[in-house]
């Protein structure tokens, strides 16, 4: 078994459909945001060290609120600013730059934290209990290796959002369950009684309900950082958009192309919620009291912290 078991979170973006920092917003009355959820699930099964990608609009009360909570619980935390320099060319200008690079480029900034396989989650997500275990399981039986990483993802009509359209990537596998392709989609909604996207060129796409997406819930040996490394440096020299963004399923998906990993995609045992819009706030809410009452969850997630 692993000694280090590490939980990876991106916080990193700036929640301009959210109109707020979502990563910090605590959903009941305990103060605790999504991220917290995911911690205490992690750490339930094992998980004893948790590296946040955050941006610099990160109160430092929140951030001296998670120190106290690990220190309580005895896990390992680190914070890593995901700024715009990082992994920058020298010379390269970027001042006309809105928005972080992406989730590619927030990976690659845990670089010098982590030299363990890891599992790598979203902060706006809640990926449910049973997908920690089942991801604790894989890194146990030393299923991540240099040449196989893995994607667990759930079925795309479970991860809709009725407030608007969302981003997901698209997964087609072989018989074998081995990814053969993942295309991010940013415009995925429902209409009536289907589900479509809008390509660039204006046409719809009906996407049938089971198809399998990525929610960014990946299990990776640390040697992705390499690879990481030499594809946004890539992104850069090709002058992207002030928008455009350096996605992790892109990176993935060249890293297949290539012949470098075989990714193995398993389907989600949990249930999967998220916040991309206000609304979906009181959605995660119900669910989470439901939870509580169902004994799933402790009212108070850190009993041990006195929390304000």
């Amino acid at each position: 078994m692993n000694s280090k078991k590490t939980l990876l979170i991106v916080a990193g973006g700036l929640g301009s459909r959210y109109k707020g920092l979502k990563q910090v917003d605590g959903i009941l009355s305990n103060g605790s945001p999504i991220l917290e959820y995911s911690i205490y699930d992690a750490v339930k099964v094992g998980f004893n060290k948790i590296v946040i990608i955050i941006n610099r609009f990160i109160p430092e009360s929140y951030i001296e609120r998670l120190e106290d909570i690990s220190k309580a619980n005895n896990f390992e935390l680190h914070w890593v600013y995901q700024d715009m320099d990082k992994y920058i060319p020298a010379g390269y200008d970027y001042s006309s730059r809105e928005k972080p690079w992406g989730t590619g480029h927030a990976v690659l900034c845990a670089k010098e934290y982590i030299t363990e396989p890891f599992v790598m989650i979203n902060a706006d997500d809640f990926y449910g209990k049973e997908i920690y275990q089942l991801a604790s399981k894989e890194i146990d039986h030393q299923n991540i290796s240099e040449s196989q990483f893995e994607l667990i993802a759930y079925p795309l009509s479970t991860t809709l959002s009725n407030n608007g359209t969302v981003a997901r990537g698209i997964c087609t596998v072989d018989d074998d369950h081995f990814l053969l392709k993942v295309e991010e989609q940013t415009s995925i909604r429902k209409e009536n009684d289907t589900i479509v996207y809008t390509e660039e060129n204006g046409k719809e796409i009906e996407v049938d309900p089971d198809t399998l997406v990525s929610m960014n819930y990946f299990i990776f040996h640390p040697t992705i950082f390499d690879s990481l490394e030499i594809y946004f440096n890539d992104f850069i020299k090709s002058d992207p958009q002030p928008k455009e963004e350096f996605y992790i399923p892109t990176a993935l998906q060249k890293m297949n192309e290539e012949k470098e990993i075989k990714i193995l995609v398993r389907t989600s045992p949990s249930h999967w919620l998220g916040m991309t819009y206000p609304d979906d706030k009181i959605i995660l809410k119900n669910y989470l009291e439901t939870e509580i009452q169902n004994h799933r969850y402790p009212k108070n997630l850190w009993n041990s912290i006195a929390l304000s």
